[in-house]
């Protein structure tokens, strides 16, 4: 009896298992776009399957100069997704290496940024001279001739258009406002839908679309002033939707954060994530049908330790400035950097040092004590 309802349990799980995921990216897509903006492919997905209005991504530090960019070349939310953790290394497993090479894994994208995410795709396509409309294009002649089990799509324009627009001037319209009239970043955002659309129909077209998941979001949010600067926290957020083979229909769940991510593509594709989930994200089966949804209780590792970064970062600037007329608080801040006082806070600036912390759960407690130890210096007439 056992052993026949194990073999009825695989049977199930391999017919409801799809034979590809795509993970669809707009680049910088602020959580408000799909409401305020025409976006009628992306609305008519929410309809389809499973979305998140908001969902969170490690806040989207991208430097260039120190110990992070030797490893990596894009913004932290990019390795966090591939890796499937907060504890990033260049030894971690990425999610196409765990499929690649015993099967097919595609990535395109228009810009050279995403390389060190690129490790181990069997077909690897970043062209800085592609449109969004031939990165789709791309995408397409890859499933014809190719069968990827992983594919990342990803238009990088919008993202281009909503830095643009955190540089204009004044006399422009769209001024320190990407959803104004004209705004070359709404005019993206809207072309790239038209690019989801291409897609979507060529899946059903093709017959592909029933044993697809599609996931449609992006590498991280937009300021409504343009970018993503690291403390607002429009950055954090972007709308998020799986949609195809085993995926609830009209569901809305109140949180995910992209941590999730890597693993709930492994589970979907009938693997097993191999960092331990204290270190790492989980497979959100709450997107699949015939799973409870009452009792969802997200971990929200992600959204908290943003708000302790940018809680962080503020406070260690006021104690900066009252350093210029108290030299106390300039041992303070000394202080905060030095073990021997306290276990130093893990901020953004130190994100390859954060596996010292061995569980995401002690990284924040350690965050929290270093926080409450901050607020009790700080002199009253500074809160």
């Amino acid at each position: 009896m056992f052993l026949l309802i194990n073999c009825l349990m695989f049977n199930f799980l391999v017919q409801s298992q799809p034979k590809r995921v795509i993970l669809f990216g707009i680049d910088g897509l602020h959580w408000e776009a799909p409401q305020r903006l025409k976006m009628p492919a992306f609305n008519d997905l929410i309809k389809q399957g499973t979305y998140i209005k908001q969902s969170y991504v490690i806040i989207p530090h991208h430097p260039t100069v120190g110990d992070y960019s030797k490893f990596n070349s894009c913004s932290f939310p990019n390795p966090v997704l591939h890796e499937g953790t907060l504890f990033l290394s260049p030894e971690n497993k990425m999610i196409q290496e765990l499929f690649s090479p015993q099967h097919q894994t595609a990535f395109v994208v228009n810009t050279t940024a995403y390389k060190s995410v690129g490790r181990g795709f069997s077909t690897l396509i970043m062209d800085d001279t592609f449109t969004d409309a031939q990165v789709v294009d791309c995408a397409i002649n890859i499933l014809k001739t190719q069968a990827p089990v992983f594919m990342r799509v990803h238009l990088q324009r919008p993202g281009q258009r909503g830095y643009d627009i955190s540089q204009s001037t004044p006399d422009k319209p769209y001024y320190r406002n990407i959803f104004a009239p004209h705004s070359p970043y709404a005019e993206a955002i809207e072309a790239a839908d038209k690019q989801l659309a291409r897609l979507v129909s060529f899946l059903k077209e093709s017959g592909m679309w029933d044993e697809t998941v599609l996931i449609v979001t992006s590498d991280h949010g937009q300021s409504r002033i343009g970018w993503h600067p690291l403390f607002d926290e429009d950055s954090w957020k972007t709308p998020l939707v799986f949609v195809g083979k085993s995926i609830a229909e009209g569901r809305e769940l109140n949180y995910f954060e992209h941590i999730d991510l890597a693993p709930t593509i492994a589970g979907l594709l009938g693997k097993e994530w191999q960092t331990p989930k204290t270190e790492a994200g989980v497979f959100v089966k709450e997107i699949l049908k015939g799973t409870n949804v009452s009792e969802y209780m997200p971990r929200m590792y992600i959204k908290t330790i943003n708000v302790q970064i940018k809680e962080y970062n503020l406070l260690k600037a006021k104690f900066v400035l009252l350093s210029e007329t108290d030299g106390s608080f300039a041992n303070f801040v000394a202080l905060l950097e030095n073990q021997v006082f306290i276990e130093p806070f893990y901020h953004q600036d130190r994100i390859l040092n954060w596996r010292e912390a061995s569980t995401i759960s002690h990284l924040i407690e350690t965050n929290q004590k270093v926080l409450k130890i901050m607020r009790s210096k700080l002199p009253k007439s500074r809160e």
